[in-house]
Order: structure tokens, then sequence, then C-alpha cells
């Protein structure tokens, strides 16, 4: 697989944002390894641009004729080292992969199941968060394909003017959609990897679900939830109005019965799924939160943590370096990559612009990368929150 082709750049008119990046492209384009034909694209624009979404997809199309486009609008997108938060900006990848080993789909081009259909052996996604039922798609699709691993993200945009709501949370996938799910499915012969890097830190231990109803957990480990959270956060001898800050700091990360909560003492495992503390019944002791809580699940209280956030960001590409570039055999060189990130991570939250896409520059080198910052995370057939997922070709 040859190098992958990217450009980035911002700029106040969307079509001059796009041919400042289509000169870096061809300036790369056929030069020492990198892709000559592209045959698939990833198209990312910050919500600057969703209005023009449609026309840039047609200008790309005109400037690399034949290729499949892919991609999401986002609160920020990210290229190599570089991230884009509010402010007009684009960014793109440009890969050679031989057309019979991927398919884009939509929800007017589903992806096919059954004899002679597609052979999927994971998937590239990306959502509207409002769509209905968004958990149960995500597993569906999941299991159209051979390994069960999708990667990828909830589109995201700010505030319209005119709503409360987020404006157009638009996808593509060789057209542009609002509502629903599209990517790109890949067979077997397409060599990636992929990672969740977790970005809350557990407060207390991990309990189990012992009593609960859709999303309120009644009992953990067969104790009122309300008072194991109050002692995990060493709040139980606290007036109540005096330990509101602090709960509406609170998180809970959810895991399975038979997962691996932690990695290790304090970080979570990959599996953990961080959901939002949405409310208290003082009446039964119990807690409120944003996902179903099955009972038999294990949960943990927690919060964000950027120096825990930094430290598993830095772990989980340095696995990829090392699975790439094995001692006892040869080094397997980064083609491309995508990164897509929690809304609330990137610079600000650690600290610096582009500081998030820093930490992956330094650890994986000067690697062609695009992604998007998301309002809701896809790996496996889980939807996550504050993680960031990191997938490369080689």
């Amino acid at each position: 697989m040859k190098r992958f082709l990217d450009a980035h750049a911002t700029h106040p008119d969307a079509h001059m944002a796009l041919a400042m990046a289509a000169a870096q492209v061809e300036a790369q384009r056929g030069r020492d390894g990198h892709v000559d034909a592209p045959t698939l694209g990833w198209l990312y624009l910050t919500d600057h641009f969703a209005g023009a979404a449609e026309a840039l997809l047609d200008d790309a199309r005109t400037r690399w004729p034949g290729v499949a486009w892919v991609g999401a609008v986002g609160v920020g997108i990210s290229a190599n080292g570089i991230e884009y938060i509010d402010e007009p900006a684009l960014s793109l990848m440009l890969a050679d992969l031989p057309r019979a080993q991927f398919r884009i789909f939509s929800g007017v081009r589903p992806l096919p199941v059954g004899p002679g259909a597609f052979d999927a052996a994971s998937a590239q996604v990306h959502a509207d968060p409002r769509t209905a039922d968004l958990g149960e798609l995500i597993g569906e699709l999941a299991q159209r394909t051979a390994s069960g691993y999708l990667f990828g993200g909830l589109t995201s945009a700010r505030a319209d003017d005119d709503d409360d709501g987020p404006g157009p949370c638009l996808h593509i996938a060789d057209g542009v959609f609002e509502g629903g799910l599209s990517g790109v499915a890949f067979s077997a012969d397409v060599p990636l990897l992929s990672r969740v890097t977790q970005g809350c830190q557990p407060v207390g231990p991990v309990r189990h679900i012992t009593e609960a109803e859709r999303n309120v957990v009644i009992a953990l480990d067969g104790e009122p939830a309300l008072d194991c959270l109050l002692q995990d956060l060493s709040l139980d001898a606290v007036e109540p109005r005096a330990a509101l800050p602090r709960l509406r700091q609170t998180l809970v990360g959810l895991s399975d019965r038979q997962a691996h909560a932690l990695v290790r003492p304090g970080q979570f495992g990959t599996d953990t799924r961080v959901r939002h503390l949405v409310g208290l019944d003082p009446a039964r002791r119990a807690i409120a939160i944003g996902d179903l809580a099955p009972e038999g699940a294990q949960l943990a209280f927690c919060t964000r943590h950027t120096e825990a956030a930094r430290r598993d960001l830095v772990r989980i590409c340095s696995e990829i370096r090392e699975e790439l570039e094995p001692e006892t055999q040869l080094a397997r060189p980064i083609a491309g990559a995508v990164y897509v990130s929690c809304a609330g991570r990137g610079g600000p939250h650690f600290g610096a612009p582009s500081a998030e896409l820093a930490i992956v520059r330094h650890a994986l080198g000067d690697v062609p990368l695009v992604g998007f910052f998301a309002n809701g995370e896809i790996a496996r057939h889980h939807l996550y929150g504050y993680t960031g997922v990191l997938t490369v070709f080689t």
C-alpha cells in the first residue's frame, strides 16, 4: 500500500480552502512512493463549511475523477499534528485501494449481506447523533462485518443561530446526508490497526449493578446506588448542596459483566463506555445515568482527567508502533491514519492549541492523517464518550 496523500487548509471561502488543499495534494502525488491514482478519499469539514458541503463534494469529484468519498462535518477537524476548531477549514486524504477491497454505504445504498455480497471485514462509520435507535443500528452494522469491528464517530456542529440545538450534523458517502449513518466497509485484504484511548479516570472501585430499571441504577453490590456514589466521592458526610459541584463533574464508566473494566489500577480498559450522571433519586437512594443499566454490568464512578488522557493516548500510539515494528520482523510503514476524538477533548483540553494531535504526531511520526472531533466515538460495536479512536492503515 502506497503512502496516502493528505492536505488541509483554512480560508473564509470554502472553495479556496479546497483549492489550497488540492495544491498540496498535487505536490505529493506520485512522488517517493506516494499514491498516484487515488480511488478512495476522506473529506472532513468544520461546521463553518456545512452549508457548502455538497458543492465542496462536487468540486472534489471534479478535481479527482473516479474517487469515492467518505467524511463528516465536525465542530473541529484534524490533520497531521494540526487541529482546526471553531474556524472554517477542511482536511482530506486520498488512498489507492483496489476497488474490490472497499464499499461505500449509506441509507440509500445499504451494506448488502448474503451470498455474493461484499465480504466486509471491518467498516468506518459516520452517523448523525440525532438518529433514533443509533446504538442498535451500530450493533447491527457490526454484525455485518466478519470481525465485528467498526471505527468512526458521530458528527457534531455548534448550536444553530435560530435554534437551541446543533446545526446540520452532516456525513459524506458519495453524497451528503443528514440523519442515519454511512461510511466505507473494507475487506480483509485492507490491513489496519485500531485502538481506543480513554479520557476519564475512575474515582472509586469497580462495582456491579445488582438492581436497575432501564437507566435508573437502584443498587450496586447490593447497596443503595446513591450511597455508593457519595461514599466513592467521599461526600457521604457532606451537606447535599455543598456536594452538588462535585456531583456535576462526575461521570460513570460502564462495562459488560465479563469485560476487563480496568487494564491497570486507576485506568479504564477499552471496553468501558463513559456516560453522564443525569439524575439522583433520594427517595429510592438511586441514580440515573445516560444509558441503559443492565443488571450484572460493571460500573465505576469517574471524572475527566487530562494527565490520564495524555498517558493513555501515548500508550495506544506506542502499542501501534510496537505492533508495526516488531524486533524479529520487517517494519510495516503507516500509509495513512484516521483519528476521531471527542469534541470535549482537543488542544483546549490538553492545554495548548493542537496539543492532542501533536501527541499523536510525536508518537507515530510524520504520517498522513485526517479526522474530526465527534459528538460520540465508535469502536467495535460500542458508542463511546470522551475517548479517541485511532486507526492506521499499513
